[in-house]
């Protein structure tokens, strides 16, 4: 009976319960990570690749009759009232002629633009216009700095500082290689005994070791500190106001105390938690943005020609086009593609330029790989035309390289007057092949030659009697690609 009692009273209270305070929660559960900050969502800001608006039918489910209905309605709709897919206005863009680009300095068709194609650089970027938001980071950081000894900065700044260690630790490395070859050499002619060498090596493995330590211990430290800092500023968890207005009996030297109760005095005082100190989010300077996004001719002239939602104008009359024709336009940037420019021609005017015109040829092959599909950037980082994105910059690297080859496959080409009027080589040797190809390898990109077929030159009431004006003169082309790959004898093998 002693004992079937014992076994119904309550059990003797843990270590880790105390009966004045109820349970106390374990580390685990007082410690909660904090949320991990998201980054931008690039697939749903880039989910358009051109800026134009499309409009598809609802899809039809045979297991679902009232789909049928559904698409039946919105096909009425849209035969009755078709919808526009270009913009309200057409975005302005303004045309220097000292730069060879167009110019947009509307926030809002800068992000238009950018975010539905990414068509042009920012000007203050390397790529993506973001000169105003790594401005204000810059800003903030220096003011928190300032307050309370943060350091901080933007992502250029901290990609420039590990460059200058990299760069000392070299010049480092490189002086202490040069003082242990003149040891040995000195050693080898005599002018050394081999304790003195042996003497020196040691110390200066000393203090190379020495260094390399304390860097690391300074390292570990800052590590530490800024742990114990981030401890320290975590927020509480908020006591109830139950237990405020009626504590509960606790000593107040009490250790397993949980943090969400209120400790009282032996007098009956209330001992409230420690608050942390709230700190409010700076505001963001206020800054002007001094960047715009800038168009290459050949981008310009597909927002123009091919899709029709770029109006461009010139800075003396903004509120006017600058061609009502895209002929025009073709003329224009056709003379001011050469180096140095030709003078301009009167707007507006026919056709009349040359088949091997720079931007010809460069346009014809933008226009070629942004209908497959191609984000098409430019390449002179890597010495090549052009470089083709699968989805943009920012999903994955460029997959392909590539180079613009004109080639004069016309008969007309191989006639006297056709033989004084080709403006390039149309033979490279060797020598120029292997060293494009090998910094495409050095990059892991593959290298497309890209050959353009040169048609004949027409006269430009040829050109206006052709079908379609400006793109009976774009047909006249033909595209033809090489994908060039370097090969190594190990890697192909049978």
């Amino acid at each position: 009976m002693a004992a079937a009692v014992a076994n119904n009273g309550p059990p003797p209270p843990g270590p880790s319960e105390n009966p004045a305070n109820g349970p106390s929660n374990s580390a685990a559960e007082q410690k909660k990570p904090r949320p991990r900050k998201r980054g931008p969502n690039y697939a749903q800001i880039h989910a358009k690749p051109l800026p134009l608006e499309v409009h598809p039918l609802p899809a039809f489910h045979p297991s679902h009759p009232l789909s049928l209905l559904h698409l039946c309605y919105v096909y009425l709709q849209q035969l009755v009232s078709l919808p526009s897919s270009h913009p309200d206005a057409p975005y302005a863009g303004y045309f220097s002629p000292e730069t060879r680009s167009v110019h947009v300095t509307d926030p809002a068709t800068v992000r238009a633009l950018w975010e539905m194609g990414f068509f042009g650089k920012g000007t203050l970027s390397r790529s993506e216009p973001s000169w105003l938001e790594r401005e204000k980071a810059r800003l903030l950081a220096e003011r928190a700095k300032r307050k309370g000894g943060v350091s901080g900065g933007t992502a250029e700044e901290a990609t420039m500082a590990r460059r200058e260690e990299r760069r000392l630790f070299k010049l480092e490395r490189a002086r202490a290689e040069r003082e242990r070859i003149e040891r040995q050499r000195a050693v080898e002619e005599g002018r050394m005994s081999r304790e003195e060498f042996e003497r020196l090596e040691a110390e200066a493995e000393a203090i190379d070791t020495g260094t390399t330590r304390a860097v690391a211990e300074a390292a570990v430290a800052a590590a530490k500190k800024a742990g114990s800092t981030e401890q320290a500023t975590q927020p509480q968890p908020r006591v109830p106001d139950a237990e405020i207005i009626e504590p509960r009996a606790a000593q107040p030297d009490d250790s397993t105390a949980p943090p969400d109760v209120t400790l009282t005095a032996p007098c009956g005082t209330a001992i409230a938690p420690e608050v942390p100190e709230v700190h409010e989010p700076e505001p963001d300077p206020l800054i002007e943005n001094q960047e715009h996004l800038q168009l290459t001719l050949e981008e310009a002239f597909f927002l123009t020609f091919a899709l029709g939602v770029l109006s461009i104008r010139t800075a003396a009359e903004p509120s006017h086009s600058l061609s009502t024709s895209t002929s025009g336009l073709l003329n224009l940037f056709s003379q001011t593609s050469y180096f140095p420019p030709r003078p301009l021609p009167t707007l507006p005017s026919p056709v009349d330029v040359e088949p091997d015109s720079p931007f010809l040829l460069n346009y014809v092959t933008y226009h070629h790989f942004r209908s497959l599909g191609w984000v098409v950037r430019p390449g002179v980082k890597f010495a090549v035309d052009y470089l083709l994105y699968n989805r943009g910059p920012v999903f994955s690297h460029a997959e392909f390289a590539v180079v613009i080859l004109p080639a004069y496959t016309h008969a007309y080409w191989q006639t006297a007057e056709g033989r004084e009027r080709k403006r390039f080589k149309e033979m490279q040797d060797w020598w120029w092949l292997h060293c494009v190809n090998r910094v495409q390898s050095q990059v892991r990109k593959s290298l497309v030659l890209c050959y353009v077929d040169v048609p004949p030159p027409v006269s430009a009431d040829e050109v206006g009697a052709r079908e379609g004006g400006v793109r009976g003169l774009l047909e006249g082309y033909k595209v033809r690609e090489f994908v060039l790959r370097r090969w190594l004898a190990n890697r192909s093998r049978d």
